[in-house]
């Protein structure tokens, strides 16, 4: 995970969700997340074993995921002055991570434990959506939200 990223996801009711380039990309991009914020370090690890990016390498932070955090009551008001440019990442990346993770999981229905199903579906729904956002030529990043 990038140094400016660093969250620790499991402390709260956490959900990642993907953003995608643009006001409004023209397909349902609602991903549930939770699961893969709760399992997070697991997911990390698998991701080294496997050698393939980490999920939360495509993290980036953003004003308007910023402003959900804050309306949460997570964050600080200055964080969100002082934000980088959000970083966007190539739907083929990530979509090499995902299946990555989806082709490994199948085979080991127990890897994380009762866990193993629903982030099998959450994974899922993340192919969907960067298949379309691929299929749109546009970029995505992940998100946080804390609930």
């Amino acid at each position: 995970m990038p140094a400016n990223s660093q969250i620790k996801l499991a402390l709260m009711a956490a959900s990642l969700y993907i953003v995608v380039e643009g006001e409004d990309p023209g397909f349902d991009i609602f991903v549930n997340g939770r699961s893969l914020a709760r399992n997070e370090e697991a997911l990390d690890r698998l991701a080294a074993t496997l050698r393939i990016t980490p999920l939360l390498d495509f993290f980036s932070a953003d004003r308007n995921s910023m402003a959900l955090l804050l309306e949460q009551g997570t964050g600080k008001p200055e964080w969100a002055q002082n934000l980088p440019q959000p970083q966007w990442y190539s739907p083929a990346d990530g979509l090499a991570t995902v299946r990555a993770l989806i082709a490994f999981l199948t085979g080991s229905p127990g890897a994380i434990g009762s866990e193993t199903l629903i982030v099998l579906s959450e994974l899922r729904e993340y192919e969907r959506v960067l298949r379309k956002t691929a299929d749109y030529g546009l970029r995505w990043h992940l998100a946080a939200s804390w609930r």
